[in-house]
């Protein structure tokens, strides 16, 4: 098939620089926009309620406006934004590597199409890397985590 043979790390960097350089070139303009992501690679912490996750179809769409445009942060391999879901507006910070990114719309148009996908490893370091801030957060868990001076 065609689009196996975008699967590969070369292709893989020109999208995610693509992606990385559009989303930076849209938030430098100050310019709301609206992704579509691959739902097994998104995040949200806290947990969204199952009832939520159920309704969740392969892809998500993301209107990216407003607060949680203004919430936005754009790192080298991950994009994060804080989200209210459903009625009551239950919060959550949503988290995926920039290759989960399908789609790029300025409303209706369509501008960025990724056919390339994330690797499952980078599922579980952003998993681990969220594992890790969490972790720090906690003062009690930093003292754990420092050196201890060996006695000479």
């Amino acid at each position: 098939m065609i689009i196996n043979q975008l699967q590969t790390k070369t292709y893989k960097k020109i999208i995610h620089t693509h992606l990385y350089e559009t989303i930076a070139y849209l938030l430098s303009k100050e310019i709301e926009f609206a992704i579509v992501c691959h739902t097994d690679f998104v995040q949200f912490d806290p947990p969204l309620p199952k009832a939520f996750m159920e309704e969740f179809k392969e892809t998500i769409m993301f209107i990216l406006s407003g607060y949680t445009y203004r919430s936005i942060e754009l790192e080298e391999d991950q994009f994060t934004f804080e989200a209210g879901f459903g009625s009551e507006n239950i919060g959550s910070l949503v988290t995926l590597p920039l290759l989960a990114i399908q789609q790029i719309y300025l409303g209706d148009e369509l501008i960025l199409i990724n056919q390339a996908l994330p690797d499952k490893e980078e599922k579980h370091l952003l998993s681990a890397k969220n594992s890790m801030e969490a972790l720090l957060k906690n003062p009690e868990n930093q003292k754990l985590l420092k050196k201890k001076k060996r006695p000479q």
